[in-house]
């Protein structure tokens, strides 16, 4: 069944433009109406990031819901990651996280979440999708079966105890001086505060929230913030979220940067050694270095691929039973301890290894020397340029001049209308001409 309103993470746009109080308060409503199971109190839970916009999407859910006579909690701004974990230790009926992720605040979105705190099934998105494009009027409570909508008292503190808990034998963190940038989003008081507990010394950026600042200079898509921060206070490690606190990036002592591939081939070699890992490998997207998957293979470990996007991941190690998976972007996903990507968790687990192996970040996160990749986006107006002969010819072509030194991989985006062209090899000559030959191609179909 075919999404019109969901992309790859759920509904995301230009607030106000695409995110309307109507879009919003209708999709609360299906949502509501679709969960309805049972004759007991309903409950929804919605938390959100700083953008301003937030504001505006957060009521006009709270009146989606109760119209339809589901109770609402209200979390205000808290990590995508906690908002799936309250969902299913709450008892929620469904899990809303009002944000854009990575996005400048203009953009704003929409993630549902079930009962089980795991992401909605594109199934599921397109039963809500096709509730939204009907022309009837669902059906509202009546006056005295409208729900309530209430502030949650304490829903920080219960993240933060959850996220110190995923590290085993009261491991602290003393000694280890870190800075943490929050990117001015969801996580900008958890993630300080969880590691000051934990005993380390932490200097924090990006937590002075305005409601345009998100993700503006700083966070996991801007790391150079963080960068000279780490080099300026010589600290130990530098670790940067994004706007909603699901995803990671890391900078070592020296100032340089380590992608989500290094911190998993991190994790999971460590998780193989003490016996951790619930089967011999772990599950990454198309995106993953080339290099990554010849060093896990090295040590005995598969990678299963799937395609882009943190959903596909998960639902990949959860039909085959997988405890370690995420993407090059820095989504990483340990099963054990989360329904979905958690940025500051995923931290936890890389310090961990730091502390009991007593060594530095750039040898505990240099598993691997990457192999040359280069990425390049080519923008599109209409049709279907991947169904061109001339762009189909290239890319054939292409992938038999790599053969096996590389790979090449095409797709189109799930949030805008681009397609995204990456290339690598152990021939950076080679890659560079073949992704420049393919995008050639591309422009030339998709004026």
């Amino acid at each position: 069944m075919a999404r019109k309103h969901f992309g790859t993470d759920g509904i995301r746009g230009l607030a106000n433009k695409v995110i309307t109080p109507d879009l919003a308060m209708k999709v609360a409503q299906a949502t509501g109406v679709l969960f309805h199971r049972g004759e007991h109190r309903h409950r929804a839970v919605i938390g959100k990031d700083t953008r301003l916009s937030g504001y505006m999407i957060e009521n006009a859910m709270v009146a989606g819901f109760t119209s339809v006579g589901v109770d609402v909690l209200l979390l205000g701004p808290m990590p995508t990651p906690a908002v799936a974990m309250l969902t299913h230790s709450m008892r929620a009926d469904v899990g809303v996280m009002i944000s854009a992720s990575h996005n400048l605040y203009e953009d704003n979105g929409i993630k549902l979440f079930g009962p089980d705190g795991y992401k909605l099934s594109d199934e599921v998105e397109a039963k809500i999708d096709a509730i939204l494009d009907k022309e009837v009027v669902l059906k509202l409570s009546k006056p005295a079966d409208l729900g309530r909508a209430m502030r949650v008292e304490g829903d920080r503190a219960r993240y933060i105890e959850f996220a110190k808990r995923t590290l085993t034998g009261n491991l602290s963190l003393e000694g280890l001086r870190i800075v943490i940038d929050c990117a001015n989003g969801a996580a900008y008081k958890v993630a300080p505060e969880a590691l000051w507990e934990l005993g380390a010394e932490v200097i924090s950026i990006g937590v002075s929230p305005d409601g345009f600042n998100i993700n503006r200079e700083v966070g996991s898509t801007a790391p150079q913030t963080l960068v000279a921060k780490v080099r300026e206070m010589r600290a130990d490690i530098g670790i940067a979220l994004d706007g909603d606190g699901d995803r990671l990036l890391i900078v070592d002592e020296r100032g340089k940067i380590v992608d989500g591939d290094q911190v998993m081939a991190a994790i999971a070699e460590s998780w193989k050694e003490e016996g951790r890992l619930s089967r011999p490998g772990i599950v990454a997207t198309l995106m993953s270095n080339l290099g990554f998957e010849r060093y896990l293979n090295g040590i005995g470990l598969e990678v299963a691929r799937t395609p882009v996007g943190d959903r596909y991941v998960l639902e990949h190690m959860r039909k085959h039973g997988y405890n370690v998976g995420g993407e090059q972007s820095g989504h990483v996903i340990l099963t054990d301890h989360c329904t979905t990507g958690d940025g500051l968790v995923a931290a936890l687990q890389l310090l961990a290894i730091i502390k009991r192996r007593m060594r530095r970040v750039s040898e505990a996160c240099n598993k691997f020397e990457p192999v040359p990749q280069i990425l390049k986006n080519v923008r599109f107006t209409a049709g279907r340029p991947l169904e061109e002969e001339r762009v189909a010819r290239a890319i054939e072509d292409g992938r038999r001049r790599l053969g096996t030194r590389g790979r090449l991989v095409i797709r189109l985006s799930g949030t805008e209308p681009v397609v995204r062209v990456m290339g690598e090899g152990d021939d950076l000559s080679l890659v560079e001409e073949i992704v420049d030959q393919v995008c050639d191609a591309l422009s030339a179909v998709a004026a």
